[in-house]
């Protein structure tokens, strides 16, 4: 398997573990668990930080080199300066408008920094990196054949020696884990002997309800980091420049982003009507789309949603063609 194979394209399970059960063909994250049986008690689980999940479809890069922590601080959104040998980040890679493109998971082991992308972006992200070293002393390779992450929910654990931990702005608000890296072989052996694990399913309705996005599914050409939630967990504002940062800045000290991501609440009726890029409607007009929907055990129907900032919290909206309501809550 290659590295561009890691994505949404993938149709069988990557690591092969007893009691998986395959995605449906229009889930998203294709090549791992979707579920074991039972997503909704595995969400429980997850919440109480004793189950592990197979993100084996996301990728994995690495950077080299005495120079990859300035390399990265000038690239990226997020100070990777200050890191020390165990430290984790969130950081983007904006485009010169500010617009997301890449999401990045970085751990630095002092030697290494190592990256988890989105699925299918390992071999982009691999090659813009490529591009941008210059005379810097950097090694940009795309590692995804021989390394994978998997998700281990709960408080973080000295014995992963490469983990990134989910940022506390999202973990107080239930998504508490850490993504750790593995050969697959060893990812194989730890899921095997898990005493509990948890699909796809499960873990993308906890990250919902949650309010972390995610690049890919809750964002477009059009993002940037203010609507999001990222300002402070994935954006550091006090930083140097990086590409990007002048639309941030602007944003954040002038005003305010002309769209907002928030927290959208179905009932179990309207549930066919959540899906992804679903479009929202207003007072006859159209005002936002639907990014990653979930079946959550104590919530129900949600989803992540991108609205205009004018939409006020409480607010009925109509969701596709059907025109199915919910409602408008929890705003980042």
């Amino acid at each position: 398997m290659t590295s561009s194979d890691h994505g949404a394209n993938v149709t069988s399970l990557r690591l092969n573990v007893p009691g998986a059960m395959p995605p449906n063909p229009d889930v998203y994250d294709q090549g791992i668990a979707w579920h074991y049986g039972d997503p909704l008690r595995e969400q429980r689980m997850l919440v109480e930080g004793v189950a592990e999940v197979d993100i084996s479809n996301r990728g994995v890069v690495t950077v080299t080199g005495p120079d990859r922590l300035t390399w990265l601080n000038d690239l990226t959104s997020q100070d990777h300066v200050s890191m020390q040998p165990g430290d984790s980040r969130l950081a983007l890679i904006l485009d010169p408008q500010g617009h997301v493109e890449f999401e990045l998971h970085c751990i630095d082991d002092g030697e290494t920094s190592w990256i988890i992308t989105q699925p299918g972006q390992s071999e982009s992200l691999t090659k813009y990196l490529d591009r941008m070293r210059f005379m810097l002393r950097v090694e940009v390779t795309d590692r995804s054949d021989d390394f994978v992450p998997i998700f281990v929910s709960g408080a973080s654990d000295a014995g992963d020696a490469l983990a990134w931990e989910v940022p506390t702005d999202f973990a107080v608000r239930g998504f508490q884990g850490r993504e750790i890296i593995l050969t697959p072989q060893a990812a194989q052996e730890r899921l095997t002997n898990a005493v509990q694990r948890a699909g796809s399913w499960a873990l993308e309705a906890i990250r919902v309800a949650a309010l972390m996005p995610r690049v890919g599914r809750d964002t477009d050409h059009k993002t940037i980091p203010n609507e999001m939630g990222w300002l402070n967990n994935a954006v550091h504002l006090n930083k140097g420049c990086y590409r990007g940062q002048e639309t941030v800045a602007k944003v954040n000290n002038l005003g305010k982003p002309p769209r907002r991501c928030v927290l959208l609440h179905g009932d179990d009726q309207g549930a066919h009507a959540f899906i992804h890029c679903a479009r929202l409607q207003r007072d006859g007009r159209e005002i936002g789309w639907i990014g990653t929907s979930a079946i959550h055990y104590e919530l129900g129907v949600i989803a992540l949603a991108i609205v205009k900032r004018t939409i006020a919290d409480g607010s009925e909206v109509l969701v596709g063609d059907e025109n199915v309501p919910a409602m408008v809550d929890s705003p980042l």
